[in-house]
């Protein structure tokens, strides 16, 4: 996937105002209008420059796009960094121009389709925004029915990392969120804030936590909106999950796994002992049943064996495994040519 520098596509410094950003796609969308251009190109320009505008006219997609940062340069290959929008916290007001076909791969992995993207995650809250339109439409029509004028919050929604622990266990933890405003200048800035959240036992990644009361401020006396936190895990570097089940490499030694052994097993609540069946083979998957993230019913977790080898680095070593392979009529490739 190739790097899209918008400020470069319509002749910005990064520090434009959103007052400059519509002045410049006026301009260069005037002049590679397939109507209006004699360029060869004009139509493959235009086309750029009206995704560069999608981005940058939009105060939490250019925002969103401001993180990735300006380290790359344009074409070049690019892949998003993991949770790069952690912590990033949106209104989730639209997503429009998101399955526009014209638009580039690198658009669509941020605020398209991908998982990735910060506005997918608007279609899959899209019943929870339906009803707070719903709200608000029938505040608005008691407003004009005389009333005084008042209107909910809208919802807002942000990603955020914990360690696979707290799944286990639960937390308290304190998050720190940006919310993308204009400024009195017309700039883009951040808006930071810090809540202290709940981190409920048995959650999973992808589940959304409701804060009530925590999204936009509301109008006229109008309850605020709520505040939803998608849960991502912290890549860990021994265990994977799975939905609520979690596996992860145990190595054991050639004579354990030959004749059968009791190890210990970690886990992200603990260790706990395990039986390697005699005969087990390298890459066998163990499961230990309820030591998944905890539910009802809990995840299971599963031990995949890894045969470790030990090294033939002294005399001793090597006679023992010259010992070894005069003991047996083995032949590991026996199978392999078919």
């Amino acid at each position: 996937m190739k790097y899209k520098d918008y400020y470069e596509i319509l002749g910005l410094q990064r520090t434009a105002t959103q007052d400059d950003v519509k002045r410049a796609y006026r301009k260069l969308a005037r002049k590679y209008h397939p109507d209006l251009t004699k360029q060869s190109d004009g139509e493959d320009r235009f086309k750029e420059v009206g995704e560069a505008y999608q981005v940058l006219k939009d105060t939490e997609k250019r925002a969103a796009y401001d993180r990735i940062g300006g380290q790359w340069q344009n074409g070049q290959d690019f892949r998003p960094p993991p949770h790069w929008d952690e912590g990033f916290e949106f209104s989730g007001a639209r997503n429009e121009g998101s399955a526009n076909p014209d638009f580039s791969d690198f658009f669509e992995a941020m605020f398209g389709g991908a998982d990735t993207g910060v506005h997918s995650r608007q279609r899959e809250m899209h019943t929870t925004r339906s009803a707070h339109d719903a709200k608000v439409a029938k505040d608005l029509e008691g407003a004009y029915r005389g009333a005084h004028f008042s209107a909910s919050g809208q919802d807002h929604h942000a990603k955020v990392v914990v360690d696979l622990a707290d799944a286990y266990r639960g937390a308290q933890r304190s998050i720190s969120l940006q919310m993308p405003v204009i400024d009195a200048q017309g700039h883009v800035i951040l808006q930071s804030r810090t809540l202290n959240v709940s981190i409920p036992k048995g959650v999973r990644a992808g589940q959304h936590l409701r804060l009530a009361g925590q999204g936009g401020a509301g109008l006229g006396g109008g309850s605020a909106g709520d505040l939803y936190l998608e849960i991502a895990f912290r890549e860990h570097p021994r265990f994977r999950v799975d939905g609520r089940d979690v596996s992860l490499d145990v190595p054991v030694a050639p004579w354990e796994a030959a004749l059968g052994a009791n190890v210990t097993v970690p886990t992200p609540d603990g260790s706990v002992e395990m039986t390697v069946p005699q005969g087990s083979a390298g890459g066998r998957r163990l499961r230990l049943k309820g030591k998944g993230i905890p539910a009802n019913p809990p995840g299971d977790l599963y031990v995949v064996l890894n045969i470790a080898l030990p090294p033939a680095n002294t005399e001793n070593a090597k006679t023992a495994y010259d010992t070894m392979r005069q003991a047996f009529n083995f032949d590991p490739r026996a199978n392999f040519y078919g």
